[in-house]
């Protein structure tokens, strides 16, 4: 190709990246200078829909899709920072980030082989939208026939949301794909026997934690992995206040008077309660746990859904 030609391709997709960073800058621009909203209002529409741009970018919706990609990562990581109080890992509905989707959505429009977008989507979309999370899934293995691992991330969907049929029949179908895991047909399995057990989502989380490529979708995994311990230690306590009252009458006055109970008590997995420098009780996370003496019960000063059956 000579020289003119070479111009004529790169001369144009200059053009279109340019004007597409000017629209960004400009938009970016705007946001900064706005008025403050209410809560409701804070997110404006996205400013361009980058996704009608595939076709006409002249190779470079790799690049701006990228670009929604990582705007997805920052647009959740400054809804999570300016949250006040504690976060239901289930259900992420109160930061309102109704961008989320969209920006997943132009990502995966502009490159439909985008894994690590699906991947985030699967991890995130199922607190914030059922329906948002089940399309981007749907999309992801449609475009991706031949991605094991893109069915178990709609596998896992399914699972979060509680349908253990559909669950079980895309684990299976991703079980089919040559290469795929030997994961896959455990949790085929599993769905259909035990699919809401700790015992599952352990598995489920704990495999994503080793063999996932996505950083994004290991720290969701371990900090759900980190709940399920709670919830262990959680019961274990309980129990022990339970017996702590029937024997003596009355509620602890604090969980470290039952420490030297706890230390005895056999957590799954060879794991053992922890105390903080001041003798305090603590979660997985470190975070003190309370004891609510009006119900004779710990509690958690992070928020928590109802914990899966054994």
């Amino acid at each position: 190709m000579g020289e003119s030609g070479t111009k004529r391709i790169i001369l144009p997709a200059a053009i279109i990246i340019a004007g597409f960073a000017a629209i960004v800058g400009l938009s970016q621009h705007i946001e900064g200078s706005r008025p403050p909203l209410p809560d409701g209002f804070a997110d404006s529409d996205l400013a361009m829909n980058g996704s009608r741009l595939k076709g006409f970018a002249m190779g470079t919706e790799g690049l701006i899709a990228d670009w929604y990609y990582m705007r997805s990562l920052q647009y959740l990581g400054e809804k999570v920072i300016k949250h006040e109080g504690n976060l239901d890992l289930n259900d992420l509905r109160a930061l309102n980030p109704r961008l989320l989707y969209p920006l997943l959505e132009n990502a995966t429009d502009l490159d439909p082989h985008y894994i690590a977008a699906y991947s985030f989507g699967a991890m995130l979309l199922p607190a914030i939208d059922p329906e948002q999370a089940i399309d981007l899934g749907s999309k992801g293995v449609a475009n991706n026939p031949g991605e094991w691992r893109l069915f178990q991330y709609l596998g896992y969907t399914h699972w979060r949301l509680g349908d253990y049929e559909k669950a079980a029949a895309v684990f299976e179908k991703g079980s089919e794909i040559e290469g795929s895991s030997g994961f896959m047909k455990l949790m085929t399995a599993a769905m259909r026997t035990k699919g809401g057990s700790r015992v599952t989502a352990r598995a489920m989380y704990g495999e994503m934690v080793t063999n996932s490529d996505d950083e994004q979708v290991r720290i969701a995994a371990r900090s759900h992995l980190q709940e399920l311990d709670s919830l262990d230690e959680r019961d274990a306590i309980d129990k022990v206040l339970v017996d702590f009252k029937e024997k003596n009458g009355r509620c602890a006055a604090g969980l470290v008077e039952i420490l030297p109970i706890l230390i005895r008590v056999e957590l799954p997995n060879g794991r053992v309660f922890r105390v903080d420098a001041t003798r305090r009780l603590v979660d997985p996370a470190g975070v003190p746990y309370l004891l609510d003496q009006a119900e004779c019960r710990v509690a958690s000063n992070l928020k928590r859904t109802a914990p899966p059956t054994n």
